[in-house]
């Protein structure tokens, strides 16, 4: 049975850190691209910071910078580091595991998905 199970989130203030897990079952991230995606309420989800099969990353213009997306292939895990968080980056945060080998950051490309941890930064 595949499982994403994130954790790592929580309140913080403008300037903090947060670093999210998404620990995986049923399947390795070896061999699956990785995509953190963010929903804030009353908006589309959207990725945030991906990673493709082959390893290349991108991550959307508003966290340039400041998010970084990686895997520990020994713990099965991938994680996404978070710095000098702002109040716009509030929202749930999702990681999911697709098949595309480059970067891709279309939602309906994401067959597993975890259950979401919140961030939430305040100002």
């Amino acid at each position: 049975q595949v499982q994403l199970v994130e954790s790592g989130g929580g309140s913080v203030h403008a300037g903090g850190s947060l670093r999210l897990a998404c620990a995986a079952s049923g399947f390795t991230w070896s061999t699956y691209s990785v995509g953190w995606f963010r929903q804030a309420p009353g908006k589309e989800r959207e990725g945030v910071a991906i990673m493709g099969k082959d390893g290349t990353k991108t991550c959307a213009d508003s966290v340039k910078g400041r998010f970084t997306v990686s895997k520990a292939l020994g713990l099965n895990t991938v994680y996404l580091e978070m710095t000098s968080l702002k109040p716009e980056d509030t929202g749930m945060y999702y990681c999911a595991a697709g098949s595309r080998l480059g970067p891709d950051s279309l939602v309906p490309d994401y067959f597993y998905w975890g259950q979401g941890t919140q961030v939430t930064v305040s100002s």
